[in-house]
């Protein structure tokens, strides 16, 4: 008899594997990787190998207490902490070295928490990269949030800057004054590691999409909302439109964290929807708040997955659509109609 076994999710209907997967979206992260190295420097690299360590050792610790055998851990390790570490990393700023906490505390709040603590891989009712993103923006809000470095090509530091980055300057109603090429490429603009070069971001975007590891449609509908929902509040300006879209982490979280396979809906009509709700309530929260919004915005979305998919539910296999039934129904009505005239 052959032997059928289940895996946790995300179940995926091919000879891919969690691993496989993985892998590919590690690839993908790579030229953002690399753009982010260059522009900020050793901070950069610094802040994503103590979230990558932080994450990875979290869930090691965590199987060792579990009592889970060491050979067992190695050999069914997929590298969902890697990329956990990896993308909350990138999400974060370039932080002075001196804040290596961050990252730490971070990463394993991320993983032992937001994943292990609900059973592992494919059990996490929310991303835990973004959580911990989130986790360190409301623990460490000072740090997060002031000294900057405006990125350069070449440059082991960059210059300090204070204030704030292009995207709250256009929030507080100040038109950019860098370039929709600069605001592409990367160059000038203050941000987090992993959010500034949206060139690479696309790099990794293409990648992800001929893997078919992710949907071409998924980001472009958050990306592609989030740009038209923010033009309408800021006085239907459209001119406003490349600039808004190309600010901030709204890019970055909509390729790499709003696709997450265990916290996104299972069906069409449901990530639809969840796509277009997620892209209105990032620019309502912009328009609110003046900050950048994007991982709360996804944390609250992944928070209603369930509901979207205790609700909207796909059309079982072999039934028959309700507009069918009700013409048969009017159909069955008008020919008794006939006979009793």
């Amino acid at each position: 008899m052959q032997k059928i076994i289940v895996s946790d999710t995300p179940h995926v209907r091919s000879k891919l594997t969690t691993k496989r997967i993985m892998l590919d979206v590690i690839i993908a992260i790579v030229p953002a990787l690399v753009a982010g190295i260059v522009f900020f420097g050793g901070r950069a690299a610094f802040n994503v190998a103590i979230a990558v360590v932080s994450c990875c050792l979290t869930e090691w610790i965590w199987l060792l207490i579990k009592k889970v055998p060491v050979k067992d851990i190695f050999k069914k390790f997929d590298f969902t902490s890697i990329v956990t570490g990896l993308l909350l990393a990138l999400s974060l700023p370039p932080l002075d070295y001196k804040y290596f906490y961050i990252p730490l505390l971070s990463g394993i709040f991320a993983v032992g928490v937001v994943k292990m603590l609900f059973g592992g891989t494919g059990k996490n009712v929310v991303n835990p990269a973004v959580t911990g993103r989130v986790f360190a923006f409301i623990s460490f809000l000072g740090a997060m949030t002031s000294g900057w470095i405006q990125p350069a090509f070449g440059s082991i530091s960059g210059e300090v800057v204070t204030g704030a980055t292009v995207l709250t300057d256009m929030l507080a109603g100040v038109r950019p004054t860098l370039s929709n090429l600069d605001l592409f490429l990367g160059t000038g603009v203050t941000g987090c590691i992993g959010e500034t070069s949206k060139v690479a971001i696309l790099i990794g975007y293409i990648y992800l999409v001929v893997r078919r590891v992710i949907k071409w449609q998924w980001p472009v509908i958050v990306v592609g909302v989030t740009g038209l929902v923010g033009v309408l509040l800021n006085g239907c300006d459209f001119t406003l439109f490349l600039p808004y879209i190309l600010s901030g982490g709204l890019i970055y979280g909509a390729v790499f964290m709003a696709t997450d396979y265990v916290t996104s809906p299972a069906n069409n009509l449901a990530r639809y929807i969840y796509y277009v709700l997620m892209g209105v309530i990032i620019a309502l929260l912009r328009k609110g708040t003046g900050i950048e919004t994007v991982s709360f915005a996804i944390l609250l979305m992944n928070l209603i997955v369930p509901l979207l998919s205790l609700h909207v539910r796909p059309r079982p296999f072999g039934s028959v659509p309700f507009g069918v039934l009700v013409k048969e129904k009017f159909a069955k009505l008008g020919k008794k109609g006939g006979k009793a005239e």
